[in-house]
């Protein structure tokens, strides 16, 4: 029996991990929620937020050390048109290097016969 795998079963057998994005100030009023509501467990609350506990834990233990705000990544936000390009071509540069290598490796592996 033949246990190779192409790049298109490889993919279809790794689960691809959705991320949803909330902006502060879901994630403040959240937190708010929770201290609203002593009446209610932290897992109750995640569960009428529609968030994971795991979620809520950390934007409150984030919310504490921040002075009650809740810190964002920012994705996307570039301070100007050049600093957007910038990062779009740093992006494009890295994908060409990560070619370059499996190329490279792929010449050596068949050079080898």
């Amino acid at each position: 029996m033949d246990m190779r795998y192409t790049v298109s079963d490889k993919e279809d057998l790794t689960m691809s991990r959705q991320t949803k994005q909330h902006s502060q100030q879901f994630k403040q009023d959240a937190v708010k929620y929770v201290q609203e509501h002593p009446d209610l467990t932290l897992v109750e609350c995640a569960k009428n937020l529609g968030i994971g506990l795991s979620t809520l834990s950390r934007w409150r233990q984030q919310c504490a050390d921040n002075g009650g705000a809740v810190p964002t990544r920012g994705s996307g936000n570039y301070a100007s048109d050049e600093a957007k390009e910038i990062a779009r071509l740093k992006r494009k540069l890295r994908d060409a290097e990560d070619a370059l290598d499996v190329l490279k490796k792929a010449i050596s592996i068949l050079g080898k016969d």
